[in-house]
């Protein structure tokens, strides 16, 4: 991550309207699969500084997290927070009822392996949420800027899930509105190539607002497009 991008992270993700979209987005989702009696282990791949801990713990008793770059922890929350590598090294001492792992998935160069190890480390009724950018045909300076390796489509995740044995209950595009922006975005960088994107501002309160409710009523749709991917999942079952 750019570092500068970095030490602006927990301002967007508590102010920028696209963060509180994604993560109000998924709380529904974790609403809507979540057991009577929530999750007792929840483990949050790629968590920074823990941001969103708060409304994990809303569901499970033990929120922990894994985050590979020290710059963005500034508080390892009494040692919830591991920072270090997610690999197959990563061997907690019990498996995990709920794993989310939030627009991770594509920074990594081994995703099959890094997916595999999500299914390991889960038990046997556990539940993956996962949100990865979605469509290589929206590649822009965005996605360099931020380290993407690639972007996904159901397809290209569905394949990815079957080679390490994940099951997908849901998988769905979302922020729909923001796909043709993307997309126009890409077509001008094909014209006019761009080697960096500009770093993400909050934008006025009202203008933040309005964005933020527009990402919020398109959920209630369900179009074959978007700039992100949500996939729910576990173990395959065994028969």
């Amino acid at each position: 991550m750019d570092p500068e991008y970095g030490r602006r992270y927990r301002q967007l993700y508590e102010q920028h309207w696209w963060w509180r979209a994604r993560e109000a987005a998924i709380v529904d989702v974790l609403r809507s699969v979540s057991p009577p009696d929530g999750w007792p282990r929840i483990l949050d791949i790629g968590c920074g500084d823990g941001l969103f801990f708060s409304r994990l713990a809303e569901f499970g008793s033990v929120v922990e997290g894994i985050e590979p770059s020290s710059d963005l922890v500034t508080d390892d929350r009494g040692g919830a927070i591991s920072i270090r590598p997610f690999d197959s090294t990563f061997q907690p001492a019990a498996p995990y009822d709920l794993i989310v792992m939030l627009d991770v998935l594509e920074h990594l160069d081994r995703p099959a392996e890094a997916l595999s190890h999500v299914v390991s480390l889960l038990s046997a009724s556990g539940t993956v949420v996962i949100t990865v950018p979605a469509f290589r045909s929206l590649w822009t300076s965005w996605d360099v800027m931020n380290q993407h390796v690639t972007r996904y489509t159901k397809s290209s995740f569905l394949s990815l899930a079957r080679e390490v044995g994940f099951r997908v209950d849901r998988c769905e595009y979302f922020f729909h509105w923001t796909f043709p922006i993307r997309f126009a975005q890409r077509v001008l960088e094909s014209i006019v190539p761009r080697q960096s994107a500009p770093l993400p501002n909050i934008p006025p309160r009202p203008v933040n607002a309005l964005l933020y409710n527009l990402s919020r009523a398109e959920r209630s749709l369900h179009l074959p497009f978007g700039t992100s991917l949500l996939v729910v999942g576990g173990r395959q079952r065994t028969t």
